[in-house]
């Protein structure tokens, strides 16, 4: 499924942003070079996450694991352009899954583990999704139970393939399939028949923003490889690095910024999930891991920490990346001056932003932590790759014009290599977010700063996505359930500043007339339609009414000024 028209095919080529090579050929390449080399290796308290026990494949173990999946998956009714919805923890056969499916051209749609029968039900059937794959528990969850009670409401979804034990019936068990081989000359027919090409799409991952469901963003080959290089341009990632990957693997993050920098640079990846510190610590000294990421209140709270610094055995880590949140300048700095590793600030999002900020753009650590590069802006040059295949520029909210001068909030429009073409069939949605000459709107407000004004600087956000832990929630999405508690008037739901979570998220509440409402209730209401347990509210504001304008406009900022005052 090739959805770029072919003239930014064209374009984008001749320029030397885009390429031919797909994710695949960057595995047989490693497979040639370095076959004996670990490559991947599964979190080591697997037996908390799921069944099965750890695994750890070299580049040759991983070769033919994946294509004993490929034939498989070619059996289960899988093809070129099949989309697969996929629900798994960060262990090994997620990356099976990526690159099998990869090699025979199917397309994979990724849920986070967290997503319930509301999401998958309402995301799988938009994708018409054919095959689903899973766990038969995540954690203390029956994911395949869970699935298959949704089949019947799936009218495109023909198979279920679960990893793990205790299998409800009419779940295919996917263990047997990956530990016998299969017949292969099958999938030698179907490859040779079906070229994939660097610009067929791979996946359609998911976006919360400010309309009610999240929102699919299909991207190629092409599209992973461009951002994938400011990882490893910002964290001076070397050819046969070891990386430690806590990022879920179903977002711009995780894969753009660890699976497809892993098959960049031919490493060994080291699997984590979900975040517990301990065991982090641990694979950090087993694996001896030169790169990898952590969001800023566990890098602060890591200094703040002393004993259990000087008991852990951090001497191999390099660069470590960073973001979500800002970062403290005394942070990035302690760990520079301290232990000599670098942090990297990185801004980015799945449509494609990508913004890095590297020792080699940003020498100083406390500049780092406060600013961007200007990538894709005339008159300043940078050595990361992405820098040359974007332009961005500053517009005023009110009246669009360009902004040039510093200290003047605006948002931020990007276009380039790494941005993507649109929302999955979501015309209407794409349209509020691109311009006519291709920029996307990423209701991010950054200003100009440095002294040169070659810097931006992150000022907010002017979309009223709620991000907690890392996690997008959509605002209207949970809006829209609780409208239909029957206690409910109004409600409006908003994210408040928190130290640890980035945000937290808040119902503000006018009950319907000569009703009490409590938080349990509306949480339970919640729970009820089954959706992810990171979005419910956790704190109810009562209010007598919602802000608004004269025209009846909700003034969330008022809203969210009013809380961050109390």
């Amino acid at each position: 499924m090739i959805l770029r028209s072919e003239a930014v095919i064209a374009d984008y080529t001749a320029r030397g942003w885009w390429g031919h090579e797909t994710l695949n050929d960057m595995l047989a390449r490693h497979v040639r070079e370095t076959p004996g080399q670990d490559a991947l290796v599964d979190p080591s308290n697997r037996a908390e996450i799921t069944d099965g026990a750890p695994k750890r494949y070299t580049y040759a173990e991983l070769d033919r694991a994946v294509n004993r999946l490929a034939a498989r998956l070619l059996e289960q009714g899988a093809t070129k352009d099949t989309i697969m919805a996929v629900q798994l923890p960060n262990i090994a056969e997620l990356v099976l899954v990526y690159l099998a499916a990869a090699k025979i051209g199917a397309i994979v749609s990724p849920f986070p583990v967290q997503y319930r029968e509301f999401e998958l039900e309402q995301l799988g059937n938009f994708v018409e999704a054919e095959l689903f794959i899973t766990a038969g528990r995540i954690g203390k969850h029956l994911h395949a139970e869970m699935v298959a009670t949704l089949q019947p409401k799936m009218p495109k979804l023909k198979k279920i393939l679960a990893l793990g034990q205790n299998l409800p019936d009419g779940v295919i068990a996917l263990d047997p399939l990956l530990e016998t081989e299969p017949d292969f000359t099958l999938l030698g027919k179907h490859v040779s028949q079906h070229l994939v090409n660097a610009n067929d799409i791979v996946t359609i991952c998911w976006t919360s923003g400010t309309e009610g469901r999240p929102k699919g963003v299909p991207r190629s080959h092409n599209d992973w490889i461009v951002p994938a290089y400011g990882t490893v341009d910002a964290g001076e990632i070397e050819a046969g690095w070891h990386l430690l990957n806590p990022f879920p693997l179903v977002n711009m993050a995780g894969i753009g910024g660890m699976l497809v920098p892993w098959l960049l640079t031919g490493g060994k990846l080291v699997m984590h999930h979900p975040l517990s510190l301990p065991v982090f610590l641990q694979q950090i000294a087993q694996e001896k891991i030169h790169y990898t990421v952590a969001p800023p209140a566990l890098l602060n709270m890591l200094l703040q920490n002393e004993a259990l610094l000087a008991s852990a055995n951090i001497r191999s880590i390099k660069t470590i990346g960073s973001g979500s949140a800002p970062l403290s300048p005394w942070m990035v700095k302690s760990w520079q001056d301290r232990f000599g590793i670098k942090v990297i600030n990185y801004f980015g999002s799945n449509e494609g932003t990508t913004i890095v900020s590297g020792p080699r753009e940003i020498a100083d650590p406390e500049h780092r932590a406060q600013f961007f590069p200007r990538f894709g802006v005339a008159g300043f040059d940078w050595t990361a790759r992405v820098a040359q295949r974007m332009s961005t520029k500053l517009v005023d909210l009110s009246t669009n014009q360009e902004i040039t001068e510093p200290a003047q909030p605006g948002e931020l429009l990007i276009k380039g290599a790494a941005v993507f073409l649109g929302y999955y069939k979501s015309p209407d949605l794409t349209a509020r977010v691109m311009d006519a000459d291709g920029f996307f709107h990423t209701g991010d407000m950054f200003e100009i700063a440095g002294d040169m004004g070659q810097f931006y600087r992150y000022v907010g956000r002017s979309k009223d996505l709620v991000i907690r832990g890392g996690m997008n929630i959509s605002p209207e999405e949970i809006e829209t359930l609780l409208q239909g508690h029957p206690k409910v008037a109004e409600v409006a739901v908003i994210g408040v500043p928190d130290p640890v979570m980035g945000e937290r998220v808040y119902a503000c509440v006018t009950p319907r007339p000569n009703q009490e409402i409590t938080l349990e209730e509306l949480v339970e209401f919640l729970k009820e339609k089954k959706i992810a347990v990171f979005k419910l509210p956790e704190k109810l504001v009562i209010m007598p009414a919602l802000p608004r304008n004269p025209v009846g406009k909700l003034l969330k900022g008022d809203l969210r000024r009013n809380l961050q005052e109390v």
